[in-house]
């Protein structure tokens, strides 16, 4: 890393290197340490906005044409983005980001990677429809392929095997996808956050949003709380051709400090014309210096970034395992176990349509609160109304009361068990066994890790359904303190739950 400090700072940077060193850390790969106890509010390095690489600073755009560029599409989505970090690759060292992007890892552990028998360990969790290996391969395809092709000069035929490969933008897209950030242009002198929240510090500086997992790879705000905006989203997306990247950045030096659960301690900000990671309280010397992904799901740090957390979690009475798990039941599925596989009748059809126009979720999500999704219950409620129950509540244009009742009750607990048997085996202690083995390879640990953890929100969540049923029987059947629990879970149209999509 000698080679890249020294490019780093040859180009404007400024790092500290009596407080910080970039080191490896057995399992966790490349990262930061501190030398000596660095006080809270310290800026360890700050670079010129002109050394992070994205289309706004990549010549690439404008010597292609900025007309054909949009012709051929590579204003949306990633493709453009990961045609500029290709292409200024190719550059070798007349390359202004050349030595910067040697430094950037060749292999990664992502399940877009992984082979089929290993997808298979994935079965039944919310890694395999995101991973979105399709897509990618589809953009390569019909976007990036023919805009190559037009311009011999930029994209020399004996480079094409070498720089520009279906594999090559893969790990470039692997690249953007675990290391780039949200770093928007500077606007009337104040930086705004991806959130579009002010934020203000003694130096009326803005936080950056962290590790471009949040704004890359999500589908709404509620998904990560460090997402775009409704409209953006991962490759595998719905959303995917309208995501303006124009603001997503690689940020040398920033990318290389590793992230964990609930241990950040520095955080990146910009300024007009520079970028800064400062501490966000006192570390201490020996200690590593984490930035953030956003405390997200095993599930999304093993589809973004290859890894899983695993800490003590209160809900698993001290076992280790990510805090931040959750499970995704499919609307689908609840229409399924509700309308007993009758959704394609008309009547099931409209109310669907007017859930999903009204901003109802078309996926519920379950974590480890002991109070379930209202918008679960609401939803299910609304597929058994009377024919002049729902024209009632069409009229009124309100969803249905999250009650629980007798009447829910069953019907949540076969989706439960349904979610269940999505997996390759519902049984918790299956999981449990083969992780003691040491025989596992790496892949496979991971994928175990990430479907036991959603094995054991689901079996969480038929324990609740127990307690919520005994609740129903004590105050005589009337469903009162049942509807209480579920009602506290929040509105039907909000929560953690993705926003609709047809």
């Amino acid at each position: 890393m000698d080679g890249f400090v020294a490019w780093f700072q040859h180009n404007g940077g400024v790092l500290d290197t009596s407080m910080i060193a970039i080191t490896d850390f057995p399992g966790s790969g490349r990262g930061a340490v501190a030398l000596q106890d660095i006080p809270e509010n310290h800026t360890i390095f700050m670079l010129p906005r002109s050394l992070t690489l994205s289309t706004q600073t990549s010549s690439l755009p404008s010597a292609f044409g900025f007309e054909e560029w949009r012709k051929h599409k590579l204003h949306k989505g990633w493709a453009g983005l990961i045609l500029c970090m290709m292409w200024e690759e190719a550059q070798g060292n007349q390359g202004k980001w050349i030595t910067y992007l040697a430094s950037l890892p060749t292999q990664f552990d992502t399940p877009i990677f992984w082979s089929d028998e290993e997808l298979q360990e994935l079965q039944g969790t919310a890694v395999v429809d995101k991973i979105g290996r399709d897509e990618a391969e589809r953009d390569y395809h019909e976007k990036l392929t023919p805009a190559i092709k037009t311009r011999p000069d930029l994209f020399p035929s004996d480079q094409i095997d070498t720089w520009y490969t279906l594999h090559q933008y893969h790990i470039t897209g692997s690249r953007i996808l675990s290391r780039s950030f949200n770093v928007e242009r500077w606007e009337s002198g104040i930086e705004q956050d991806a959130e579009h929240v002010t934020e203000e510090d003694s130096n009326e500086n803005t936080q950056a949003n962290t590790s471009i997992g949040s704004a890359m790879d999500v589908d709404d705000s509620a998904d990560s709380g460090e997402a775009v905006d409704e409209e953006s989203s991962d490759r595998g997306s719905d959303h995917e051709e309208i995501e303006d990247t124009s603001d997503i950045a690689m940020v040398p030096m920033a990318d290389i400090l590793n992230a964990r659960y609930d241990s950040v301690n520095a955080k990146l900000f910009y300024e007009k014309h520079h970028l800064q990671m400062v501490t966000t309280m006192p570390i201490k010397a020996g200690e590593q210096i984490f930035n953030t992904y956003g405390d997200l799901p095993n599930s999304d740090l093993l589809r973004r970034y290859g890894h899983v957390d695993l800490v003590p979690c209160p809900h698993l009475k001290g076992s280790l395992g990510n805090p931040q798990d959750v499970v995704e039941i499919r609307a689908d599925l609840v229409v399924n176990v509700v309308c007993d596989d009758l959704s394609t009748g008309e009547t099931y059809r409209r109310r669907i349509d007017w859930w999903l126009d009204e901003g109802g979720d078309d996926v519920f999500i379950i974590d480890a609160d002991p109070v379930l999704p209202a918008a679960l219950t609401s939803f299910i409620r609304l597929l058994l109304l009377t024919q002049e129950e729902w024209e009632k509540t069409r009229e009124k244009g309100r969803f249905p009361k999250a009650k629980f009742d007798h009447q829910v009750s069953p019907l949540l607990r076969r989706i439960f068990e349904m979610r269940l048997t999505s997996y390759q085996s519902p049984d918790l202690e299956v999981d449990a066994k083969l992780l003691a083995s040491e025989s596992l390879t790496l892949n496979k640990r991971h994928a175990i890790v990430v479907r036991l953890g959603e094995k054991q929100i689901l079996a969480g969540a038929l324990e609740t359904l127990r307690f919520m049923d005994a609740a129903l029987s004590d105050v005589g059947g009337n469903g009162s303190k049942g509807k209480r629990r579920v009602a506290s879970g929040g509105t039907t149209g909000g929560g953690k739950s993705k926003k609709a999509r047809h």
